[in-house]
């Protein structure tokens, strides 16, 4: 785990930090600078290496190089002191430097905050959620970081970023997935409900590439996905399901949902056996502090 200073509570100061962000809007020519924004050296800022977002569109961004270059960049972006240098480290607007650096520019205008690591990446989520930069692996992964790194519970996720819980759980389970599937849901080749529908399927890259070459629809992807399965039942006679099955189910999904993880059970008559996957080593030390009851 890092060695964060104790949190001061979830998105603290996130309103009023989103509300600087906010106030990014283009500054007329010849019109005087907002209070708080300032010039910067291009080359003294510096990407977040924990930004969310990782795929920008290349077009989109030369556009947007050919109109900073025509303009000038007339948006400030948000940058906090970096803790490794002494350069600004971005927290919000990391693809218009990108585009500015191609545009040539040499000083651009930037709001600087100091922020702590939550806060950042807190911040740099909220936005990109907000403006639907971020695909479903990247949202994913970074829900991920602030439950396994700051401590955040899914139900708190949700609050921040104005989704539920179950948004919340049902994109974590996404990253369950094999990591040539989550690159096509990266890419966009498949959609956040294509992907849901593969989870539980026994080889779900190849019938990844069997969706995207037939251009099969979500439920299409669930009937394949269903039949994937079939063969593995038939090993043995058909059990019609029992409520029992279902309640293990539910528990199972319950779990899943507190964790962020993915739960087996396994019930028999004389007991059974609870087993939680896990990736990291940080997902490993925040389960053990959530059964111990150690703050975490």
């Amino acid at each position: 785990m890092s060695a964060e200073a104790p949190r001061r509570g979830l998105g603290r100061g996130l309103s009023a930090l989103m509300g600087e962000v906010a106030i990014e809007q283009p500054i007329a020519a010849g019109a005087a600078r907002p209070a708080g924004v300032q010039t910067v050296a291009i080359g003294h800022i510096e990407p977040n290496p924990g930004q969310p977002r990782r795929h920008f569109d290349e077009a989109a961004l030369a556009e947007l190089a050919e109109s900073i270059a025509a303009r000038g960049l007339i948006q400030p972006i948000v940058v906090r002191p970096s803790p490794h240098s002494s350069a600004y480290q971005i927290v919000a607007g990391e693809r218009r430097w990108r585009a500015a650096q191609r545009a040539r520019i040499h000083e651009i205008p930037v709001i600087i905050r100091e922020l702590s690591d939550a806060e950042t990446l807190e911040l740099a989520i909220l936005e990109n959620v907000q403006r639907q930069d971020l695909n479903a692996i990247e949202e994913a992964e970074a829900y991920q970081k602030l439950m396994a790194q700051f401590g955040h519970s899914q139900d708190a996720i949700g609050k921040l970023v104005h989704k539920s819980r179950s948004h919340v759980a049902n994109l974590l389970r996404l990253l369950e997935l094999p990591a040539p599937v989550r690159a096509m849901v990266a890419d966009g080749r498949l959609s956040m409900g294509h992907a849901r529908a593969l989870i539980t399927a026994p080889d779900a890259e190849a019938l990844a590439h069997e969706v995207i070459a037939r251009d099969l629809s979500v439920r299409e992807t669930e009937k394949l996905a269903r039949a994937g399965k079939a063969p593995a039942r038939r090993a043995s006679p058909a059990q019609p399901s029992t409520p029992a099955d279902a309640d293990v189910g539910a528990l199972e999904r319950q779990l899943g949902d507190i964790l962020g993880l993915k739960v087996s059970i396994e019930h028999g008559d004389k007991g059974g056996r609870i087993s939680v996957a896990y990736s990291t080593l940080d997902q490993l030390d925040l389960v053990c502090q959530r059964l111990s009851g150690e703050p975490i």
